[in-house]
């Protein structure tokens, strides 16, 4: 006679909720494979990282991205021109990156609004003076590039630590790098950070008297979430805590890319640190590797519109229009996808170097597309070598549901 064993519901759902765990540590074991370095390579160039890339969102809000776009495109016009007009009509350029300042803070509240413009010019502000100091001393190029390196890092800080928000540092950095040109009298130093701090200051202006346009009441999406995969990992790039862990690493991967630019002997190395520094800003690791994507594939298209109206030699008033058109759709297409900012915010960023007086206008063009490609390389490969097991957890488990 056969024994049999009674199988109850407790010890049913008992062997099920077993064999649902070794299920789970089967999985968890599965993904720790695919998150090691050499799986993560594979990840980062699937086809599926470039698809995603060209995926197209829907913005929080179309009505602030198109009142941010309207202040930002006012305060540089009116700056710009008020330059023109002055004594100081070489300035111009300057005035216009103060006014930038206006596209922080769209969606806070009138208060904190006005804070993070605020901020956000000094931000523009102090680096030009610290800079623009530093090339009257007659320091090196090289030893520029370190110090913008240095500065980047800094800025980058301080916009992680504030959560000043988008567009983050690369705005701040973009301003610097302007100001490592020689000068040869502290008159010319006076002139750049007066012609920055203008342009702020017309930006606090306009986004005082248009501020009410704006819908305050605007539900953002939640920010991406990491799971930590083990308690010694790194602190989250969503913490203020990781703006020290963040500033070294920016700092590093601006000189090491602008370093090999210079190497290369690129007439304008400082703007490989800013590609860098642009993919750096990803708080995941598909976030950064679509940055690449996006910013490279953008940067050609817009570096090919520049060259464009740059090869026309256009006058001060239709770089002016041009600038202040590419500015304000900038606002509007870049929350659907970052590639398609990139086609405007790379003409618009070229123009307005044009309007600080550079020659060389349509070498520009190309110089830009080098730079970017390569700064987004060496932000890619940074991001990858320094990748905690939680970023490559993440990655793994993103690339295992896409694929």
């Amino acid at each position: 006679m056969t024994n049999r064993v009674r199988t109850t519901p407790h010890s049913q759902s008992h062997e099920v909720g077993w064999y649902d765990e070794m299920r789970s540590v089967r999985t968890e074991q599965a993904i720790a494979h695919q998150a090691s370095r050499s799986q993560m390579l594979m990840q980062t160039l699937a086809p599926a990282r470039l698809r995603e890339s060209l995926s197209l969102n829907r913005p929080p809000s179309i009505r602030n991205a198109t009142i941010a776009g309207m202040q930002a495109t006012i305060a540089v016009v009116v700056s710009a021109i008020a330059l023109h007009y002055s004594p100081w009509s070489h300035m111009a350029g300057f005035a216009a990156l103060g006014g930038m300042a206006a596209l922080f803070g769209r969606f806070a509240s009138p208060a904190k609004r006005r804070s993070m413009v605020f901020t956000a010019g000094c931000m523009l502000t102090a680096p030009v003076a610290i800079l623009s100091f530093m090339a009257l001393l007659g320091i090196e190029p090289v030893g520029m590039l370190l110090l913008l390196s240095v500065i980047a890092g800094l800025l980058a800080a301080v916009a992680h630590r504030t959560q000043i928000g988008a567009p983050g540092a690369v705005i701040f950095v973009f301003a610097a790098s302007a100001a490592i040109t020689p000068i040869d009298s502290g008159a010319a130093w006076a002139e750049r950070v007066l012609a920055t701090a203008a342009g702020a200051a017309a930006a606090m202006i306009v986004c005082l008297l248009t501020d009410h346009l704006r819908d305050l009441d605007v539900r953002l999406p939640a920010p991406p979430s990491i799971p930590p995969a083990n308690t010694a990992s790194k602190l989250s790039p969503l913490t203020p805590g990781y703006a020290p862990q963040f500033a070294v690493r920016v700092a590093a991967c601006a000189a090491i890319s602008s370093l090999i630019a210079y190497a290369m002997d690129w007439s304008h190395p400082a703007w490989a640190s800013i590609g860098a520094i642009a993919i750096l800003q990803g708080v995941h690791l598909p976030g950064t590797i679509h940055r690449a994507w996006q910013r490279t594939l953008g940067t050609i298209i817009g570096a090919f519109i520049a060259w464009v109206i740059l090869s026309a030699h256009p006058s001060f008033w239709q770089i002016l229009l041009v600038v202040a058109i590419f500015q304000f759709i900038t606002e509007i297409i870049i929350g659907y996808n970052y590639a398609l900012g990139q086609i405007a915010i790379t003409p618009m960023a070229l123009l307005m170097t044009a309007l600080s007086g550079h020659a060389g206008a349509t070498e520009m063009a190309v110089s830009r597309i080098y730079d970017t490609a390569l700064g987004a390389l060496v932000g890619i490969v940074f991001a990858l070598v320094l990748s905690s097991l939680d970023e490559r957890v993440h990655l793994a488990r993103h690339h295992a549901r896409k694929v």
